[in-house]
């Protein structure tokens, strides 16, 4: 009995200390469900795979503010002002996180970093870019767009 109390109590600490990290994975996984699920949606539309793309990654960047907003930030504030502010600011995030992707990929292979994973080339290289591009896109939404206001002093 004291082994499952203390497995338990270290469930519920680790969940208490990283709730918000764990909410941003877990939404984060519906986001690419979202993207690859429009994705695919668009191109049995008939639409070109170029521009599904596009349209792929304009809805995962919506869903994703919406998720971010209300369950993983819990942005309380739902004036049109304060919506648009972080709507905007969420947004130019995203892509200046996609810019540092477009950037970062060719970069990493040129200089050597072009491994094979599974038998997909360059694959390393997506894998890095990604968790640069994960862990930038949570930085920016917790410490710009959906940041707590502090207390005036």
């Amino acid at each position: 009995m004291s082994l499952i109390t203390d497995v338990m109590v270290s469930i519920k600490e680790l969940w208490t200390r990283y709730e918000e990290a764990i909410r941003y994975v877990f939404f984060g996984g519906f986001t690419v469900l979202v993207s690859w699920g429009t994705y695919a949606l668009f191109v049995m539309l008939g639409i070109d795979p170029a521009l599904s793309n596009a349209l792929s990654w304009l809805c995962a960047v919506l869903f994703a503010f919406v998720v971010n907003k209300y369950w993983v930030f819990m942005s309380k504030d739902s004036s049109a002002r304060k919506i648009t502010t972080e709507f905007v600011q969420f947004f130019g995030a995203r892509i200046f996180t996609g810019i540092i992707a477009i950037v970062m990929f060719p970069a990493l292979v040129y200089i050597g970093i072009d491994q094979n994973i599974l038998g997909i080339e360059n694959m390393l290289t997506r894998l890095i870019v990604s968790v640069v591009e994960i862990v930038l896109n949570y930085v920016f939404s917790k410490y710009l767009v959906f940041r707590k206001d502090r207390p005036a002093n």
